[in-house]
């Protein structure tokens, strides 16, 4: 059994093309998992093993993999990192949102030039939401116009962190040769060879003794902060030693209080070891993180906690499936208890035992099977049967549910039409894996044409997703147009009644309902209340007519997109002792949805994203006007290091195409990355633009 104290699980996170990936790969070559260097310009990186990953040089999905760290001086017992190299584009951030549920500490990793860039700031948000501890690493300092001075600086103004500055550059740019360790004052020299291991330690360079005084004084100063007896050492003059100053900032870290700074080139293999020690001596264990709180079948807390503990019982959270030529792999965070080959689990979403075939331990695409795995464990099980991501699996005879994920709506979708009725089976099949796979893509069939409808994040979602529908499983499909996510909703509250009778020989239908349909603040989704007096419709009765009213809001009236934002509530009515039915009740509330929904001088809502556009300032007013013209909102303008960055909000449906106006504008030079943000009212001629496409749609269906 391996000592938990000596686990990390943890995950490198940061936006597009900070290094994340090429950083991963310097630490399997530290750790000896892998003996060559793989780099992603050349797509032979270990952890992006898709085809389309080697090719776009980004990462789609988060690559698990294990390895052991002794130190960079072989100070400690070998440590156990359980590794996930995360995407950076914004249209996977569900990657990230799971992977960061079952870690315990991460590294953010910045980009030397491009500093603190917008998915930066979504992955630091969602870290700050999971209550992950972190460390930053500030890479690429040997690129032009790095400085990791500014960068620090970004931290605080841009994601208001606290950075704890551990180590200083030596040199900058192609003068990057090492990194001076603050706590023991030396210096870290690394030769041009590129081989991670040949590097000196010596003395501070005398033209840095000073910077290094002030910002290791600074470290110190904040680092006390934790600890009242080495703050009231520290105040009388003595320096405590850097045993306990590590304390003091293990315990920050793991407060969230600050995060330990570091800075380096991954690409030159200059400051990675440092990272690595770091993550050993600040990042915590998982015995040392909050237990996981456990929830009841509507998902509220129980007030129980899975504590990490072997020898507690069996709970685990399924966070990934992956599908494979071997089958399905489902990857498990292992919160209590011990897993063993061949032994019997529960999972309390579906209700079902599943047994456990082989249990897996995963380096990227490689795996190695193992006979059993305890708490602290990230594993990948193969043979589940019905577990999908965010379900629970416990000890049978002691069952409870982890708190499980919420995963975004989708706000795209297009249209897939197989080419023949053996393709159409292809891609049902197809399509059920990759559902399995990743929560945020959703599929539905239109009823009416019998068109497969594919539901994504974003553009570049639905576009590898369709490429792996081809490549992958081999399916041959006509591909549609990108379609927005609209939806539909009130704007004033209507009060009304409705009668619902049916006479038919026998017992007839009867059920009588009056109500108030209302707006609610955006985001509310649907409400029902009865506030319904001496039993004029008996309380048996109004949860049909909340299931009325609440499966009609699938289909909007003006142009049968979904309504959302609304409360009903019930006033009052009447039932018949014979007639009366909850079937009744339900019809009735059906055709008061159709009937009431019109007077409410509904509206269109569309989805609005959030835009995030860099360019040079030569390129600012070009870029601003065309944002104006996409009806853009300009909420801030800010120079980076790239020229200027631009934030602003702007309707999905005038951004479809967005990226290859912008590099034609900016002679390929502008960069922009854009997530969903809210959804508003369309203008007038925007809503009759969408009520008219969507009547010729269905014109077209009927045809």
């Amino acid at each position: 059994m391996t000592d938990l104290n000596k686990y990390r699980n943890i995950g490198i996170f940061a936006h597009v093309d900070a290094g994340k990936t090429t950083t991963t790969e310097r630490i399997l070559k530290l750790t000896g998992k892998i003996h060559k260097l793989g780099e992603v310009h050349d797509g032979a990186a270990t952890t992006d093993f898709m085809e389309q990953e080697q090719e776009r040089g980004i990462t789609i999905q988060s690559a698990a993999t294990t390895c052991f760290w002794s130190g960079s001086d072989n100070q400690f017992e070998p440590h156990r990192f359980n590794i996930i190299d995360t995407p950076g584009h914004v249209d996977f951030t569900v990657e990230v949102y799971r992977s960061l549920k079952v870690l315990d500490g991460g590294v953010g990793v910045f980009c030397g030039s491009g500093g603190v860039e917008p998915q930066s700031e979504t992955n630091w948000r969602y870290a700050n939401e999971s209550k992950v501890a972190r460390l930053i690493y500030v890479n690429k300092l040997d690129r032009i116009g790095a400085d990791f001075y500014k960068v620090v600086e970004q931290v605080e103004n841009v994601l208001a962190a606290t950075p704890l500055v551990m180590v200083l550059p030596i040199g900058q740019e192609s003068d990057l040769s090492g990194v001076v360790d603050l706590l023991t004052r030396k210096a870290w020299i690394w030769d041009d060879s590129g081989d991670p291991m040949n590097y000196e330690i010596k003395d501070v360079p005398e033209d840095m003794v000073d910077a290094v005084e002030k910002w290791r004084e600074k470290l110190i100063e904040t680092a006390v902060e934790q600890d009242d007896d080495a703050m009231e050492s520290y105040l009388n003059g003595d320096e405590p030693s850097i045993d306990v100053i590590k304390k003091c900032i293990r315990k920050g870290t793991k407060d969230l209080n600050f995060f330990p700074t570091y800075c380096g080139s991954s690409f030159k293999n200059k400051g990675v070891q440092l990272v690595l020690d770091a993550v050993v001596d600040y990042l915590p264990d998982p015995t040392e993180i909050n237990p996981q709180p456990e929830v009841d079948p509507e998902g509220n807390e129980t007030g129980e906690f899975a504590i990490v503990d072997p020898n507690k019982p069996l709970r685990a959270l399924a966070f990934k499936i992956m599908d494979d030529k071997y089958g399905a792999l489902t990857f498990t965070r292992i919160y209590s208890g011990k897993i063993q080959k061949g032994m019997t689990v529960l999972n309390t979403f579906t209700g079902k035992s599943e047994r456990i075939g082989r249990i897996i331990e995963m380096h990227a695409d490689d795996r190695s099977e193992i006979e059993s795995a305890q708490a602290g464990d990230i594993v990948a099980l193969l043979g589940m049967k019905s577990v999908q991501t965010g379900h629970t699996l416990c000890d049978p005879a002691n069952p409870a549910t982890l708190e499980p994920m919420v995963f975004p709506d989708p706000v795209i979708s297009l249209a897939i039409k197989p080419k023949d009725k053996g393709q159409a089976e292809k891609l049902g099949v197809a399509i059920g894996k990759m559902v399995s796979e990743d929560p945020s893509f959703q599929v539905e069939t239109d009823e009416d044409s019998g068109e497969t409808i594919l539901k994504g994040m974003g553009e570049l979602h639905l576009d590898i997703k369709v490429d792996i529908l081809k490549r992958t499983y081999g399916v041959e499909a006509e591909i549609g147009k990108p379609q927005v996510a609209y939806r539909e909703t009130l704007t004033i509250p209507v009060t009304d009644s409705y009668t619902h009778k049916k006479q038919s020989g026998g017992s007839g239908q009867f059920a009588k309902i009056d109500y108030t349909i209302e707006p609610l603040e955006p985001g509310s989704g649907f409400e029902f209340e009865s506030k319904v007096v001496g039993g004029n419709v008996p309380r048996e009765y109004w949860p049909a007519v909340e299931k009325g009213f609440k499966s009609s809001l699938d289909k909007g009236v003006l142009a049968g997109y979904p309504t959302v934002d609304l409360k009903v509530t019930l006033s009052d009515g009447a039932f018949h002792a014979v007639d009366s039915s909850a079937v009744a009740f339900e019809i009735a509330s059906k055709a008061a949805y159709r009937q009431s929904i019109p007077k409410g001088k509904p509206d269109i809502l569309e989805p609005v994203m959030k835009i995030d556009v860099f360019c040079s300032e030569e390129n600012m007013g070009d870029v601003i006007g065309d944002l104006n013209r996409r009806r853009g909102i300009i909420k801030t303008q800010e120079p980076a290091s790239t020229g200027i960055r631009i934030k602003a909000d702007a309707p999905l449906s005038e951004m479809f195409g967005y990226i290859g106006h912008l590099r034609t504008m900016t002679s390929g030079r502008g960069q922009f990355s854009m997530e969903f943000s809210h959804y508003a009212a369309t203008p007038k001629a925007v809503a009759e633009e969408v009520i008219k496409e969507a009547k010729e749609r269905e014109e077209a269906k009927r045809k």
